[in-house]
């Protein structure tokens, strides 16, 4: 129990993502920092190295120059006088100038240093002359070598050369120059030093900074989670997120996340209407039919006149119960068409025809023109049932509402880049009042004769909501005693993305049974 409580605990430790975010920028920075100090220190030591070992190679020539005029074997007194520049040890006539000794030659001068020691031996490997101690041991040589050696205190490099006589062409002795680099080393170290703070310091810069940018870039996600804990405890909170003006993906997460809370609050306050709809419309039919039920419970059902009538209205009531759900389940489906048909496409052109010749079909006493100007195909981003269903609606309302001038007008048209539809009757007309409310939920001009005539008052708002929500505009024109218009705009669309949104969709069959339980 305590181990597992103990994993629990484990699992549940929780690391800011701004410490995340300065670690990972942090050793990040540090990172390529390391890198780029390492090809640095590695491009410095060896330019060092080169210089050193080019300082050596110099000056072993410049001694073999030195020495390769004597003609046998090296000496004391052969050697030191090239040497040595004290005035003792000077002798004119083995030298031909002042500028002969090696302490006067320019290169050699420069390279006089503590660190550089020059030995010079003779054939058997004595030493015949050495600047300063002897750091390593001789090693005779065929031809100049320079080799990196490690002896005791000694981490350096070592230059070893014959001496061959210009006169007699024969080995003489031996040159052996040796460079400690200490002045190398000194550098070396102190480079390495300041890149050992300047890493700490990148390091620690860079964690600051890490923590200072995920910080002002984070405060968009906690004023999310702020206004997520805001909607958890009030979920008909009208809270948002203020957009930043950085223009940036965050911006775009905050617009999307408004964007799905004024969704979620749509749904939760079309979930309450609907509540409050149905039990504000089925009060009348529910009344209706208890106050027949009572009627026939105390004594109606005696009477086979009154339990007639009581049925025939009880019947009535329940067909139009059945038609008042079934047109609120269509006017809450409405507003998900975009997410239940993403990819349909319709052809207004033939819908519009057929529609159109249905209603000349089952209205024989009526007079329906149609002026189509669409000389083919027009398609729009429409589930065609939907297009289907707002035709139906208004030329419904059209016959509806159509007095003795029993001939109704339906157009089509192009425009700049939408499909405009009328639907015009020649019947009541509507007031300007009345106009302002049309497509408002439950509303009737006359409600007297709407329920008379079969009508809930859905039908407009069932054909605002569906035209909506694929992008199109509604409205009405009328006068009263002389008809109305109501004017549809859809934004139209090419027939190669008709084709592509078709081959889209035919990839998700499974939407197709969504559409045909909607009954929309």
């Amino acid at each position: 129990m305590q181990t597992a409580q103990t994993k629990t605990d484990k699992r549940r430790v929780r690391i800011s993502l701004k410490i995340k975010w300065a670690l990972t920028v942090g050793v990040g920075i540090f990172v390529t920092f390391a890198i780029f100090a390492w090809v640095v220190y590695g491009a410095t030591r060896n330019t060092l190295v080169q210089q050193e070992r080019n300082t050596v190679k110099d000056t072993v020539n410049a001694v073999v120059t030195r020495m390769s005029p004597i003609p046998s074997d090296l000496q004391v007194s052969t050697v030191v006088p090239r040497l040595d520049p004290t005035p003792a040890n000077q002798n004119p006539a083995a030298e031909e100038s002042e500028d002969n000794s090696l302490f006067s030659d320019s290169v050699l001068q420069k390279l006089a240093r503590q660190d550089i020691t020059v030995t010079v031996f003779n054939r058997a490997g004595e030493v015949v002359f050495s600047s300063h101690s002897l750091p390593v041991g001789f090693q005779k040589a065929a031809r100049l070598e320079l080799t990196d050696e490690v002896n005791g205190d000694f981490d350096g490099i070592v230059g070893r050369s014959p001496v061959r006589s210009t006169t007699s062409d024969r080995v003489v002795g031996y040159v052996q120059v040796t460079d400690a680099m200490n002045a190398f080393h000194a550098t070396m170290r102190q480079v390495t030093t300041v890149i050992y703070a300047a890493a700490v310091m990148a390091l620690l810069i860079s964690m600051v900074l890490g923590y200072f940018l995920a910080s002002r870039f984070l405060k968009p996600i906690r004023r999310i989670t702020d206004t997520i804990d805001i909607v958890n405890e009030e979920p008909q909170s009208s809270a948002r997120i203020t957009v930043p003006k950085t223009n940036d993906e965050l911006s775009n997460l905050v617009v999307e996340f408004n964007g799905m809370l004024d969704r979620m609050q749509h749904y939760i306050d079309q979930q309450s209407d609907f509540v409050q709809d149905v039990s504000h419309e089925l009060r009348t039919p529910v009344a209706i039919l208890e106050g027949h039920l009572q009627l026939l419970n105390r004594w109606g059902k005696d009477d086979p006149e009154v339990l007639d009538e009581s049925l025939r209205a009880s019947l009535q009531e329940i067909t139009r119960m059945k038609s008042l759900i079934q047109e609120m389940l269509d006017l809450t489906r409405a507003d998900q068409v975009d997410v239940q048909f993403p990819n349909a496409v319709s052809d207004v052109h033939q819908t519009v025809n057929q529609v159109t010749n249905d209603f000349i079909m089952i209205h024989p006493d009526f007079t329906f023109t149609i002026d189509d100007e669409l000389t083919g195909p027009t398609y729009v981003r429409m589930y065609r049932n939907h297009l289907e269903q707002v035709l139906i609606i208004l030329l419904d309302n059209a016959v509806k509402y159509s007095t003795t001038r029993k001939e109704i007008h339906v157009t089509a048209s192009l425009e700049m880049n939408s499909v405009a539809l009328a639907v015009q009757d020649f019947g009541e007309g509507i007031s300007p009042q009345d106009r302002k409310r049309v497509f408002n939920r439950f509303y009737r001009v006359d409600k007297a004769r709407s329920r008379e005539k079969g009508g809930n008052g859905l039908g407009l708002a069932i054909a605002q909501q569906l035209v909506e929500s694929y992008k199109g505009t509604i409205q009405v024109d009328s006068a009263v005693g002389s008809g109305s218009v109501f004017r549809i705009d859809l934004p139209t669309i090419s027939q190669a993305q008709a084709t592509q949104l078709r081959q889209m969709s035919e990839v998700e069959p499974e939407k197709k049974p969504l559409a045909d339980r909607s009954n929309l």
